[in-house]
């Protein structure tokens, strides 16, 4: 079996090396200014933020895979999500937040507020009704009656990759050219001969598995077989779940599909309920059943 050459963007590993590190920030820059080139100018500057927050009632977290803001203070989430999972949408607006809270000054202060954009790098449709559709949906509070934003401080932007099928020839922007590269990476055994922007040319040289130092390799090999193993398990415990669940109902079965997730042994509790949208206590008590 061929080794691939170049990395996985949808691993943990691959998306930071891509997008999460303070020497390669250009290209977030560059796919960034393209996302978002319709409604704003360019951004000239992106400074990295912390990005685990806790948040100030209670002890619930959040932690970002890419938190950053530009040079106009507007902050920017953005997220690789590599398996579909109950309450996603909710997880997403409960994360915008924690840039929108931290926003808050002591003393005297009008409530003005700079711009929070979430954006979602999805390795799978929102449901089967929008396959072969759809491929970035962008989301904002609107006016029912009036059918007009707003409120345009708050944009959440998903892109739905399974629906991009554009192949080499078929790709007209540099916004596809994101895209295509974005899905097809880890297909390549070379750059493609569309690609030859200079954004691109660093992309590829970083993505090289071959250029990396051994401890690299072994990181990013854990966070493949990570991604790997996450997909199949979620992929299996969803259709046998789903049985289950006809039989017996949607709760018992979502324990059902619980239960074989954690029969695998590779997810943590946590992980197993955000899938299922069962508690994480709920989960643990299952152990022991």
């Amino acid at each position: 079996m061929q080794r691939e050459r170049y990395i996985n963007p949808f691993t943990d590993f691959g998306f930071k090396r891509l997008f999460g590190e303070e020497p390669n920030k250009d290209l977030l820059l560059d796919f960034l200014n393209e996302l978002l080139r319709k409604e704003k100018g360019n951004i000239r500057e992106l400074t990295y933020l912390k990005s685990e927050h806790l948040s100030r009632i209670g002890e619930r977290r959040a932690v970002f895979d890419i938190y950053c803001e530009n040079e106009r203070g507007e902050k920017f989430i953005v997220e690789i999500q590599k398996a579909k999972q109950n309450f996603f949408k909710d997880r997403s607006i409960f994360y915008s937040t924690f840039p929108i809270q931290e926003q808050a000054v002591r003393g005297d202060w009008n409530f003005e507020l700079r711009a929070v954009y979430t954006v979602g790098i999805l390795d799978f449709v929102f449901d089967d009704a929008d396959k072969d559709k759809t491929v970035v949906n962008e989301v904002r509070l609107m006016d029912t009656e009036k059918k007009a934003v707003f409120y345009d401080k708050l944009t959440f932007i998903y892109i739905q990759m399974p629906n991009f099928g554009k192949t080499e020839d078929e790709l007209e922007t540099h916004f596809d050219k994101w895209l295509y590269v974005i899905r097809n990476l880890s297909s390549f055994s070379e750059r493609p001969k569309k690609l030859q922007e200079r954004v691109f040319e660093k992309l590829f040289e970083i993505a090289e598995i071959e250029q990396f130092s051994r401890e690299e390799r072994s990181d990013y090999e854990d966070s493949l077989k990570h991604y790997r193993d996450l997909k199949n398990s979620v992929d299996t415990a969803r259709a046998e779940g789903r049985t289950e669940g006809e039989k017996i109902g949607i709760e018992k079965g979502k324990k059902e599909t619980a239960r074989n997730l954690l029969s695998l042994g590779v997810l943590t509790p946590e992980q197993i309920a955000r899938a299922t949208g069962l508690g994480v206590e709920e989960i643990r008590l299952l152990t022991y059943k």
